[in-house]
């Protein structure tokens, strides 16, 4: 009989850290994307043709809301169930990577941008002078699962994998990845769009070969947003990730400045990205390295305080190694020193060299949490929310526990 209650009590504790490691943004999108999903089956709202994306409508009336309502309504529980269990470990990566702020834009991005290109094919489809077809302009399609084409191909990229495993069945090369999933999934399935997962998939591309440059807004513009007084509560929440980590990841395009000679200039402004982050109320200033690689930005870092964020650089970096185990880390090639060193971490700041100076006073308060019984990683991270504060620790850690 103990055994069974072991075994009955195991489920839930295993489902609790398991939605407890998962990032702010990823688990509020499957937060959003179930509620909506629950209130049109407790209202009966089956009425999709008024919010999918339906290319003869947006032509003829203008409905560009149809691009975002689209993403986050779905047709069936089956639907959003499978869609939510393959965005959250791409979207938990990718969060970890970026930092939330960084991947809530990108999401909105790749919606707008995987939109349009479904549009302009079925519109081209429709008129092309040899055969029109006007199928795909009378197609409604809903779902998230476009997006989660976009992060397949982004992520697939990031990882730097030669060949990856298809349902574990048989492995083929990257590049091959996203299009094979789009073919079984098209003969495996009914009801699917493939338009609009194959225009996922080009946006995907588009993204990782730097198309999408110049609508990426500068690090500063997602530092103003993290220091926002009116979003402090949320940044503030254990799983919220900051987007200015001095690690950088990867081999991605970001914003690009438009300067210098070889560089064409930005289709949005640089003042016009500082203008909205005036807009912004600031909370305080935040750190945001000028020497860091202007491609894919640092790994996003866990919440430290404003107060004393020159002082716990070195520090938070470390942690964020220790975190991010799992997910293979590669470092950058003009960084190779050892960061996961728990006695000298260094790390670079506008070309200067700063010592840890922080990390034993750290290592002693999660010896002391240790030792009152609390699992080390999670003392370790409720410390580093807690920015160093045993108490604040403790009554994260009681929270999660009860």
């Amino acid at each position: 009989m103990r055994s069974n209650i072991v075994t009955e009590a195991g489920l839930p504790t295993r489902i609790n850290q398991w939605w407890g490691s998962i990032p702010f943004i990823t688990s509020g999108v499957v937060i959003v994307c179930s509620v909506i999903y629950l209130i049109c089956l407790l209202f009966g709202y089956d009425s999709f043709y008024e919010i999918c994306f339906l290319p003869s409508q947006v032509v003829s009336h203008f409905q560009v809301y149809r691009f975002y309502t689209s993403v986050l309504f779905h047709g069936s529980l089956l639907h959003v169930v499978f869609n939510m269990l393959a965005f959250v470990p791409l979207g938990s990566e990718l969060e970890r990577i970026m930092g939330s702020v960084r991947l809530l834009y990108l999401i909105i991005l790749l919606s707008t941008t995987n939109a349009i290109a479904h549009l302009i094919v079925a519109l081209l489809v429709d008129h092309n002078p040899i055969h029109p077809y006007a199928y795909f302009m009378n197609e409604c399609s809903i779902g998230f699962s476009g997006v989660i084409f976009s992060l397949i191909v982004i992520e697939t990229s990031l990882s730097g994998a030669q060949s990856r495993s298809v349902f574990g069945l048989f492995n083929v090369p990257s590049k091959l990845y996203p299009w094979i999933l789009l073919v079984l999934f098209q003969l495996l399935a009914s009801n699917v769009s493939f338009l609009g997962h194959m225009c996922g998939i080009l946006s995907g591309f588009a993204y990782t070969f730097g198309l999408f440059n110049y609508l990426l807004p500068p690090p500063s513009f997602y530092a103003s947003i993290e220091s926002s007084s009116a979003l402090s509560f949320c940044i503030r929440r254990p799983r919220f990730i900051l987007c200015t980590g001095g690690t950088t990841y990867g081999q991605l395009p970001t914003y690009s400045s438009g300067t210098g000679t070889t560089q064409p200039r930005s289709l949005l402004p640089d003042n016009l990205w500082r203008n909205m982050s005036s807009w912004i109320p600031q909370r305080g200033t935040s750190v945001v390295q000028e020497g860091q690689d202007p491609r894919f930005p640092g790994r996003g870092r866990t919440l430290g305080s404003a107060r004393n964020q020159s002082s716990t650089t070195d520090s938070d970096s470390n942690l964020q190694e220790r975190l991010l185990d799992d997910t293979a880390p590669t470092r950058a090639p003009t960084d190779l020193r050892d960061v996961r060193n728990p006695t000298v971490n260094t790390v670079e700041v506008d070309g200067s060299v700063l010592t840890n100076q922080g990390s034993d006073s750290f290592e002693e308060e999660l010896k002391k949490l240790v030792a009152m019984g609390f699992e080390k990683t999670q003392a370790e991270v409720a410390l580093a929310a807690a920015d160093g504060e045993p108490s604040v620790a403790i009554e994260i850690l009681m929270s999660q526990q009860g």
